[in-house]
């Protein structure tokens, strides 16, 4: 991944992120994509708590301009396609904070912020 930094006159710096033809590995399982994710150093645990990300096992809390969506991987259920299950590999800005998040899909109304529902929804329209 490249980050460009674009700056005028009239406007304060905006990044960029550019994608530098990284090929998402896909899995067969919801397990699969949480082993691939873990060896790839994603190793902390994040849950949506309405307006924001936070991890319980180091009171880590990212709003959603803090993080970045790198990678995620949508599973439907066996007996039922509605019962879908998105594992999300996020990152902080900084790159030093990688986790997952596992979300069963369309819960979001109900326990999330609208910022929160955006940013979900805009990694899946990108990959």
């Amino acid at each position: 991944m490249t980050i460009i930094d674009k700056t005028s006159s009239e406007h304060p710096p905006i990044q960029f992120i550019l994608h530098n033809h990284f090929t998402m590995p896909t899995y067969d399982t919801l397990v699969q994509a949480l082993e691939g994710l873990r060896k790839e150093g994603f190793t902390l645990d994040f849950n949506i708590a309405f307006d924001k990300l936070e991890c319980l096992q180091n009171d880590i809390c990212l709003n959603p301009e803090q993080f970045l969506i790198v990678s995620h991987h949508r599973f439907e259920g066996e007996s039922d396609p509605a019962d879908e299950s998105v594992v999300y590999g996020i990152t902080s800005e900084d790159g030093q904070v990688k986790g997952v998040l596992v979300s069963a899909f369309g819960i979001y109304a109900d326990t999330a912020s609208e910022d929160m529902i955006q940013k979900l929804k805009t990694s899946d329209k990108h990959a």
